[in-house]
């Protein structure tokens, strides 16, 4: 058990890290902008490589990395926490519509991330 919570701690770690050098990027590329980008990006590419992981932890025998790579690194990269702080602050800023928005994006853009990296690792898989 210690050994699984050590490997999550060490995962969300680089995951963490990874979404801030993330944030940082876009910034530096696109400069500061209101509209929550950088999050928005950070779930995509996040529910993604779930689902490329997954098929390719199923195919390969690595389901026991789950803990590292899904809770740990990816955990810690995807942002949903930031994501409704975000929402509700382009809603208090009375931007409804943004916030309207930056959600059905998020949410409609993340969970084809997901589709699209499953369908991605099946072929490579199949």
């Amino acid at each position: 058990m210690l050994t699984t919570l050590s490997l999550v701690a060490l995962g969300g770690a680089i995951g963490a890290c990874l979404r801030f050098l993330t944030g940082a990027g876009i910034v530096r590329l696109l400069g500061h902008v209101e509209f929550p980008l950088a999050i928005m990006t950070v779930n995509i590419v996040g529910s993604f490589l779930m689902g490329v992981f997954v098929v390719a932890a199923a195919h390969r025998g690595l389901t026991q990395m789950s803990p590292f790579v899904m809770t740990g690194v990816l955990g810690g990269f995807t942002t949903f926490s930031a994501f409704s702080l975000e929402t509700m602050t382009l809603i208090e800023r009375g931007q409804v519509g943004s916030a309207v928005l930056y959600v059905a994006l998020s949410v409609g853009l993340s969970v084809g991330g997901l589709a699209l990296g499953l369908l991605a690792a099946r072929s490579v898989f199949a």
